[in-house]
């Protein structure tokens, strides 16, 4: 599968190697914010919280759509929330990640996913 690398690099916790595996112009779509982050900077500073923030993240699952998109299934926690949730990616022509959209749930997961990690992209480096 194109998700594979960026598996690898997640499960790894390596920022660089995570990022490689977006494109310049990569757009990620998420159930806490509105707004999508936008460009490998943006989200490879999203991926750098969520590597402080998540304890226990593990894929449980991989799918092809019909039409190359391709979905990871995954779990985590943060503290005392348990969340599950799902990464739905497509690929430019060069393999990397160009549009990600994540889909998290329970709701008191996405809250705790909003106050952990999301409330730090607004605080600066």
């Amino acid at each position: 599968m194109k998700s594979d690398t960026f598996r690898r690099a997640v499960e790894a916790t390596d920022l660089d190697a995570t990022i490689a595996t977006f494109s310049p112009s990569i757009v990620l779509r998420s159930p806490v914010r509105d707004e999508p982050l936008e460009g490998r900077q943006d989200v490879g500073r999203l991926f750098a919280i969520l590597f402080r923030v998540f304890e226990d993240l593990r894929f449980v699952g991989s799918y092809t759509s019909s039409d190359d998109a391709e979905v990871l299934h995954f779990l985590w926690r943060l503290g005392e929330a348990e969340g599950e949730g799902v990464d739905m990616m497509r690929f430019d022509g060069d393999g990397l990640i160009e549009d990600y959209r994540v889909m998290v749930r329970p709701l008191s997961a996405v809250v705790a996913l909003r106050d952990a990690a999301f409330s730090q992209l607004t605080e600066g480096p």
